[in-house]
């Protein structure tokens, strides 16, 4: 942590669909084979129930072993404990089993969810997920084993991210990032930036309507 913490960031492909030449946090989709992943230990029983507010009861491992997932797909990090498979791990966690260790969502915070407004290219619903670096297993800087889909991997400065190209969406989950990087506990409520047809909401799960501002 120090006194100027560092988060982890690529930058999407120029040609990439969605957010071309962003930089944003490591991420993607929910797979349909996630939700039977096994965990060595899941996420706090708090986050697991903010998970579930105004979503599926049924989300929390799936939500939590893609993070993981997406992690060592787009970085070559591993969120793990050692352990042996349950027979042949699926071929997208071939590596990762590879390497000893079972997904743990033990450190994991859920900090921020987002739902992207109508009328986009690509919508999503995301689920923005916080966790201190002594948790990854080896070395921090070795990104050899990553996917082409993020480049320019790199620690930054939490004090000098928003020099980059960033979404105005990542530029949000910065703040509350900020606001918690030195808290290791599950935040007992979690912001929820919704975009409807009707309007702009910032809620929060397990809570009251945000006030609006002026």
């Amino acid at each position: 942590m120090g006194k100027d913490p560092m988060i982890l960031m690529g930058q999407r492909g120029a040609k990439a669909a969605f957010m071309p030449n962003k930089f944003v946090f490591p991420g993607g989709a929910v797979d349909v084979a996630d939700s039977e992943i096994p965990l060595a230990s899941h996420i706090s029983d708090l986050c697991h129930t903010r998970l579930a507010d105004q979503a599926p009861d049924d989300l929390q491992s799936a939500l939590t072993v893609a993070a993981i997932r997406e992690l060592w797909e787009e970085t070559g990090l591993v969120l793990g404990e050692r352990g042996d498979w349950p027979g042949v791990p699926p071929a997208d966690w071939a590596g990762f089993a590879s390497t000893g260790f079972l997904p743990s969502g033990n450190g994991l915070q859920y900090v921020f969810r987002a739902l992207t407004p109508p009328g986009r290219p690509r919508r999503f619903d995301a689920r923005f997920f916080l966790v201190d670096a002594d948790q990854i297993t080896g070395n921090l800087d070795d990104f050899s084993q990553a996917s082409d889909e993020l480049s320019h991997l790199q620690w930054i400065k939490l004090s000098q991210a928003r020099q980059f190209d960033l979404p105005f969406i990542t530029e949000v989950v910065l703040a509350e990032v900020a606001a918690r990087i030195t808290d290791l506990t599950p935040p007992s409520s979690v912001p929820y930036f919704r975009n409807n047809d009707e309007a702009s909401l910032f809620l929060r799960l397990h809570g009251t309507e945000m006030p609006e501002s002026g």
